[in-house]
């Protein structure tokens, strides 16, 4: 890292003083000469003012596409990652330390961006033809992770006028094969920088993760994604473990990798060299990680996803309602700074019945399925779409009988799926 972005107490202490905008995200990309099996990752951990997020699948470009949508985007204008039928998968985290000096006004179109990036693009080169054309000023002020069917895997710090390319395959700019980035470009202004605990947070797993040689998505959705270690206090939320749900233990909750504004994650597996780019796979939690569960997605002729992360009459996923329902218990104080403060007892403790303790074990069930039949994919060289869609109609099922019928004390009233898709 570079001497500017060493930690410097004041500054820090200034920046946790500092409420921190919403639209915040902690990422990486991960190349395949790092990962368990050599294929690449990307992984985003989404912070947004919107909490109400779907998964929808597109035929509206030259590629189809599976992205993360907003409720308040009910046409899908924009997407907050995903990946399209060339392999090709795109994620980005905000910073606030370009365009300094910008005075334009234009700001606010990376979901724009992103959406055309997957109706378009199948190489890394692609994209950046595609942010070489653009009208500038471009509106962004981000950080673009890409990964694609060659074994492409960069990021792209982005601003108005212009990007900056760092290459996960680049010994030299990433000397383990990885990247991470959380609300600041190394390319920017430093005492603009945001999101430094929980950069220091997710370095310090990863560093851990890679010397242990298991880099995977399993290791994204339990080690990074429900990591409650704070990157700057070293504070570990699971050396806090209560004795039971019952008795209210509020803990400071602000600037973990996991936050109140938290609204869903995303694991995107890529292929390697040679395998077909539909084996590619897209890990989604909808809601909060700290009470949803990750389901494994394909994209498939049919065009068919689980109905339980799409939208339903009203516009909610029924997975993300349920998980955002069940948030509501962890933090239960709305006024002043409540939502800086968990519960943590209802989320773990002692007697093991806290939300995540009794989620885990679905979403592994769900984790061993799916890996176990993209085995299957893997050795045949082929997807089977009749089986994902047994899969779907199975996870729609289970997930379902969970949240409707295991959280009583928690969610008097859960949304149920679309009548006559079960």
């Amino acid at each position: 890292m570079n001497m500017n972005k060493a930690v410097y107490p004041l500054i820090i202490l200034l920046l946790c003083m500092c409420r921190l905008n919403t639209s915040a995200c902690t990422t990486a990309v991960v190349s395949g000469k790092c990962t368990v099996d050599g294929r690449p990752l990307l992984f985003k951990q989404r912070d947004a003012t919107d909490f109400n997020n779907r998964m929808q699948l597109f035929h509206d470009g030259k590629y189809t596409y599976m992205g993360l949508c907003d409720k308040k985007d009910p046409k899908g204008k924009e997407v907050w990652g995903g990946y399209n039928s060339t392999g090709f998968a795109i994620i980005n985290s905000a910073s606030y330390n370009l365009n300094s000096s910008d005075s334009s006004g234009v700001k606010d179109q990376e979901g724009f961006i992103m959406k055309r990036a997957l109706q378009v693009c199948a190489t890394l080169k692609d994209f950046e033809i595609l942010l070489d054309t653009l009208a500038k000023p471009m509106g962004c002020n981000t950080n673009f992770g890409v990964i694609d069917a060659h074994g492409g895997a960069a990021y792209y710090e982005t601003g108005n006028n212009g990007y900056v390319k760092f290459d996960a395959n680049d010994s030299v700019i990433a000397k383990r094969g990885y990247l991470i980035r959380t609300n600041f470009c190394f390319t920017g202004k430093s005492d603009l920088d945001k999101g430094l605990s929980r950069y220091y947070a997710e370095k310090e797993i990863l560093l851990g993760g890679y010397a242990r040689q298991i880099l995977s998505p399993e290791f994204f959705l339990s080690d990074v994604s429900r990591s409650l270690f704070h990157g700057l206090t070293h504070v570990n939320l699971y050396n806090q473990m209560p004795e039971n749900d019952i008795t209210p233990f509020f803990v400071p909750f602000r600037d973990y990798i996991l936050r109140y504004s938290t609204s869903s994650a995303l694991v995107i597996q890529g292929v390697s060299r040679g395998e077909a780019p539909s084996q590619s796979v897209c890990w989604t939690v909808l809601g909060s990680p700290l009470t949803s569960v990750a389901i494994p997605l394909w994209i498939i002729p049919s065009g068919n996803l689980p109905l339980i992360l799409e939208a339903d009459t009203d516009g909610n996923a029924p997975l993300c309602k349920w998980a955002l329902t069940l948030k509501e218990s962890l933090f239960p104080i709305h006024s002043g700074e409540g939502p800086d403060y968990l519960d943590l007892g209802k989320l773990i403790n002692k007697r093991k019945n806290g939300i995540m303790q009794r989620t885990l074990p679905v979403q592994d069930s769900i984790l061993h399925r799916g890996i176990a039949m993209q085995e299957r994919f893997r050795k045949n060289k082929s997807i089977n779409p009749e089986e994902i869609n047994a899969f779907y109609n199975w996870v729609n099922q289970y997930v379902t009988d969970f949240y409707t019928h295991s959280f009583s004390p928690y969610d008097k009233s859960p949304a149920s799926p679309r009548p006559g898709t079960m």
